[in-house]
C-alpha cells in the first residue's frame, strides 16, 4: 500500500474500534468520558492522540476479563502473561483474532524464506504464553511441518533437530545459546543439524547476540516481535535486510511517547513503544504502553516492504536501572560481553547500595578456552572488560569472572538482573 492508502485504512479501523470499547468496555467508556469523547471524536489516525493511554495495570485492575469487548459465547481462546506480581493479564480471542494472528505469524516466516517445503521447531513455551501456538499456527497456516518441541528436553530436541532434518526454529535467543552448549555437551557439531533459519524474541538481543548465534547454529537469525496483550509472535518481524522490524500497522497502530511526559515523539527518536489494536476484536486495546523503548524507521525499506520499521529493543522502561543517576541498560552491558571472545553469553547484573551508594556488579563467565588459574591474566582480562563497561556506562562496575557453567541457564526468558537495593 500506498502510505496514504495506508492511513486512510488506519483511520477507518480505529473509529471503528474506538466504537466497539466505547460501547462494549465501561472502563474505556468511563475514560473517554471524563476527557469529554465520543466515538466521532476520533475520525483519522491523527485523532489518536486524544484518546487515553492503557497499562498492564489497568488489566490487572480489571481482571479478569473486564477490557473484553466481544461476548463470552463469541471467545474461542484465552492466554494470560504472567507477572512477578499482581494478577495475570488475561487476553480473550474470537474466532476472527485467531485468524488474524495466523496471518501476521505467517507474515514473519515468510519473510525469513520459510516455505511449505521446510521443517520448523517452535522451541516456545506451549500453554498461556503466547510464544509456542503463535508460532505454531503461522508455521502451519504456511503449509510447513511444525514440529511443537516446546521446552524442558533439550536432548530430545538436539535429536529431533538432527533427525527430522529441521530446517527453522523459533525460541528464545538465550535459549538459542542454549542448545549450542548442549550440542558441545553432546558431541554435537552445526554440520549435524540443517539449520537455515531462526525466528528469536520474546527478551531484549543485540546485533552481537545476532553473530554469535549465527555462528554457532549456522542459520540466519532474524527478530519477530509480539507480546500477548495485542496479539502475540507476529505484531513485527525482521526481513532478509535486517534492518529494522516490520510492523504489521494495518492491524497494530504503533506510536512512540516520552514515557516521563507522555507526549509524542517523532521518528529516529527514541522512547516507548504504545500499540493500538486496529482490528482485534475480542479484547481491543487503545495506546497500551508496552514499556519497551525502541524507535521507529519510516520508508520503503530495501525489500520493498513499505510499512514502518521499529529498531531493537533497547530494553523496558521498568527494567531500566539507574545508577548513580545513570540509566543503566542490560542490553548495554551485554553488547561489551558479546564483543569480547573470552566470554560466554552469559552474565548476571547484580545492584546493591553500600552507604547509601549504589554499586553495580557485573557476573561474566569465561571461556573454557580462556579460564585459567593464572592470577595475573585473570586480572588483566578483569581489567579490560571493566574498562570497557566503563566506557559504554559512564559509571564504574566491580567485574566478577565466573567460571563456565557456574551461572544458572534458563530454557525460558533468561533472569539478567538481581537488584538488591530497598527502593520504595
Amino acid at each position: 500500500m500506498s502510505r496514504d492508502e495506508m492511513t486512510a485504512l488506519q483511520g477507518e479501523r480505529l473509529h471503528k474500534t474506538v466504537e466497539t470499547v466505547y460501547h462494549n468496555v465501561p472502563f474505556y467508556r468511563h475514560r473517554m468520558q471524563e476527557l469529554d469523547l465520543t466515538p466521532d471524536d476520533i475520525r483519522t489516525v491523527e485523532d489518536i492522540v486524544k484518546l487515553p493511554f492503557t497499562t498492564k495495570q489497568d488489566l490487572r485492575d480489571n481482571y479478569p476479563t473486564g477490557l473484553q469487548s466481544a461476548a463470552q459465547s463469541e471467545i474461542v481462546r484465552y492466554h494470560a502473561s504472567s507477572g512477578t506480581t499482581g494478577n495475570p493479564t488475561v487476553v480473550g480471542y474470537t474466532r476472527r483474532d485467531l485468524e488474524i494472528w495466523k496471518e501476521v505469524a505467517a507474515r514473519c516466516l515468510t519473510a525469513y524464506g520459510v516455505t511449505k517445503d521446510d521443517v520448523f521447531s517452535v522451541g516456545y513455551g506451549y500453554g498461556l504464553f503466547t510464544g509456542g501456538l503463535g508460532v505454531h499456527y503461522g508455521v502451519e497456516y504456511i503449509g510447513a511441518s511444525a514440529v511443537p518441541t516446546s521446552t524442558g528436553n533439550t536432548e530430545k530436541h538436539l535429536r529431533l533437530l538432527r533427525d527430522l532434518k529441521v530446517t527453522g526454529i523459533a525460541c528464545t535467543p538465550s535459549y538459542a545459546l542454549y542448545l549450542a552448549e548442549a550440542m558441545d555437551k553432546y558431541g554435537m557439531t552445526r554440520d549435524d543439524i540443517c539449520l537455515k533459519v531462526g525466528a528469536f524474541g520474546a527478551e531484549p538481543w543485540t546485533e552481537n547476540m545476532r553473530k554469535e548465534i549465527e555462528g554457532r547454529l549456522g542459520l540466519q537469525a532474524y527478530n519477530i516481535y509480539g507480546l500477548s496483550e495485542i496479539m502475540g509472535p507476529g505484531v513485527s518481524y525482521e526481513c532478509e535486510c535486517k534492518h529494522g522490524s516490520h510492523i504489521s500497522e494495518d492491524h497494530f497502530y504503533p506510536e512512540i511517547i516520552d514515557p516521563d511526559t507522555l507526549q509524542p515523539l517523532g521518528a529516529g527518536k527514541t522512547g516507548e513503544l504504545v500499540f493500538t489494536t486496529l482490528t482485534k476484536t475480542g479484547m481491543p486495546l487503545l495506546r497500551y504502553r508496552t514499556k519497551d523503548l525502541t524507535s521507529l524507521i519510516d520508508g520503503e525499506c530495501e525489500c520493498g516492504r513499505t510499512n514502518v520499521r521499529m529498531t531493537r529493543i533497547l530494553g523496558r522502561s521498568d527494567d531500566m536501572l539507574i545508577i548513580r543517576g545513570i540509566n543503566v541498560f542490560p542490553s548495554q552491558v551485554e553488547s561489551v560481553i558479546l564483543d569480547m571472545p573470552e566470554f560466554e553469553p552469559v552474565y548476571m547484573l547484580v545492584v546493591d547500595r553500600v552507604n547509601n551508594l549504589d554499586t553495580l556488579q557485573v557476573q561474566v563467565e569465561v571461556r573454557k578456552d580462556f579460564f585459567c588459574d593464572e592470577v595475573g591474566m585473570m586480572l588483566q582480562l578483569r581489567k579490560r572488560l571493566a574498562d570497557k563497561l566503563k566506557s559504554i556506562l559512564s559509571i564504574s562496575a566491580d567485574v566478577k569472572l565466573m567460571e563456565p557453567n557456574s551461572i544458572p541457564r534458563s530454557e525460558g526468558k533468561s533472569v539478567r538482573i538481581h537488584d538488591k537495593r530497598k527502593l520504595y
